[in-house]
């Protein structure tokens, strides 16, 4: 199982995730163009030491994202989705594909992916924070495919 992370624009964000990836034992994707600079001082301000302990891969765009899929499907994290997250049976070789904070994926994309589902959320709100909402289906989707990472 991988993360993607589509055109992110918030350094603290991606920390955030990469410090998700390495506690969850999950590689992470990280798709440009980013909104930042990548030795941007607040991306390991957030993942701090853990960063060294994840596998990153930057694309230089979706195409060449896309040349790394293989046979894995791409669910996509989205609030114009119907299926919920925790209706949605994952396997263990998906990749779970979040677009950037301001806008998403663009219709191009969305038509590349296999699946859509989306974290329910009470109707007075828009959405999460982009790495609260990676944690929560990461959770699900290792919990799902029994690969959580046993107590010590």
């Amino acid at each position: 199982m991988r993360i993607a992370l589509f055109e992110p624009e918030i350094p603290g964000n991606v920390g955030a995730v990469l410090r998700l990836g390495a506690c969850l034992g999950v590689a992470v994707d990280l798709i440009e163009p980013m909104g930042f600079e990548w030795d941007d001082a607040r991306v390991r301000r957030t993942a701090m030491d853990y960063i060294d302990h994840v596998a990153v891969t930057r694309h230089a765009g979706f195409d060449a994202f896309l040349e790394t899929v293989g046979h894995a499907r791409l669910i996509l994290f989205t609030t114009r989705a119907t299926v919920s997250a925790y209706d949605f049976a994952y396997r263990s070789d998906d990749i779970l594909l979040f677009g950037k904070e301001s806008a998403g994926v663009p219709d191009p994309v969305r038509a590349l992916v296999q699946e859509q589902v989306r974290i329910p959320l009470r109707p007075q709100v828009r959405s999460l924070n982009l790495a609260t909402s990676a944690a929560l289906a990461l959770g699900e989707a290792l919990r799902q495919t029994n690969a959580l990472p046993p107590l010590a």
